[in-house]
């Protein structure tokens, strides 16, 4: 095995391409079969608990059984909710640890959670908007303006920086978040509306509602897919990045963009989730290297697994209740997390 000398002249073993490579398709495919299982148990478990044969005639059972409308009506629906929202906040989380060279970075370090959720709360408490399918577009307006709004206060064109943009957006997102909250509490009928909608949940959110959003995901997906190799060269520094061709200026306002359409779709979907955009960019550099090719695929596997297993725990922890997915997520991803930080070897990017 090939051996890398140290500064000491000590020799550590370097893992051979294929090795590493092989390592990484394994990741990948087990992560897939995961996400098969945790979509059927998604369809399977909830206040009617029906098994998987049930499921598949649920699934082509003509309409009007009692199958057919537990799965279609509710079940589905909302498994597809939970892809569409783990997708996009894992892909974003992913590219702003990128972006930021920060391991530990989130897609709400822009402001864009704390920007939607602010319009959101104007539409309700001014506009008497009362439903998740009205939401949607006060959210994504919110997290659009409030991404310009940190773009142009970190400096704009050629000026902006990881630092800048991260200072910019933790400052306007703390303002944002103080109004919000001054404005749900001066107004009952709007602090009732808004903490169902903040609560991150994907109960009661439909199809008519991903069709909305999803070409936005959509959209942000594409330029996320694009990104890789410039945010691989970005992460040895600027002038590296710039000595290899890359136009780093270029490559920040597309990754900039991109978090913007992912978060913003998947916060005015399902409301706020935290720790998903997190952990799983995170943990997925841990399991398969600091490739952007094979964390951002990872991410995009691992994100909607994560969402649904939370949102399948959620439904059976408090029967016959249901916990929110941001709950238990936070209670799922938070020992994760620190296990990961507090690892032997834990690093920055």
């Amino acid at each position: 095995m090939p051996v890398r000398r140290t500064a000491r002249g000590a020799g550590t073993p370097v893992k051979p391409a294929g090795t590493l490579t092989g390592r990484r398709v394994a990741v990948l495919t087990a992560a897939l079969a995961a996400l098969l299982v945790v979509c059927v148990l998604s369809i399977a478990i909830g206040e009617n608990l029906i098994g998987p044969a049930a499921v598949l005639r649920g699934l082509f059972a003509p309409p009007g059984s009692i199958e057919h409308n537990i799965v279609w009506a509710s079940r589905v629906p909302r498994t597809v909710v939970g892809l569409v929202v783990g997708l996009a906040l894992a892909l974003a989380g992913g590219v702003i640890q990128a972006l930021t060279r920060n391991p530990l970075a989130d897609p709400g370090i822009l402001g864009v959670n704390a920007g939607a959720a602010f319009v959101v709360a104007i539409g309700i408490a001014v506009l008497g908007v009362d439903r998740p399918i009205g939401y949607v577009w006060f959210a994504l307006v919110g997290a659009a303006v409030t991404t310009v709004a940190v773009y142009a206060i970190g400096g704009g064109r050629g000026r902006a920086t990881p630092v800048r943009l991260t200072l910019a957006g933790v400052a306007l997102g703390a303002v944002l978040a103080g109004i919000t909250q001054g404005i749900t509490l001066l107004n009952p009928r709007a602090f009732d509306e808004f903490r169902a909608w903040s609560a991150g949940t994907l109960a009661g959110r439909y199809l008519d509602t991903v069709w909305q959003v999803l070409p936005f995901v959509v959209l942000g997906a594409l330029l996320v897919a694009v990104l890789p190799r410039n945010l691989n060269g970005m992460a040895m520094g600027e002038d590296t990045a710039t000595a290899l061709g890359i136009n780093v200026g270029r490559t920040r306002a597309g990754a900039v963009l991109a978090v913007t359409l992912l978060a913003g779709a998947a916060t005015a979907l399902a409301g706020p989730i935290a720790f998903v955009g997190l952990m799983v960019p995170h943990l997925a550099r841990w399991l398969v290297g600091a490739d952007q090719r094979w964390i951002l695929a990872v991410s995009a596997v691992g994100g909607p697994m994560l969402v649904l297993l939370a949102d399948v725990i959620g439904r059976v922890i408090i029967r016959p209740d249901e916990m929110p997915v941001s709950i238990v997520a936070a209670f799922v991803g938070a020992p994760v997390l620190i296990a990961l930080v507090r690892r032997k070897g834990a690093s920055g990017l």
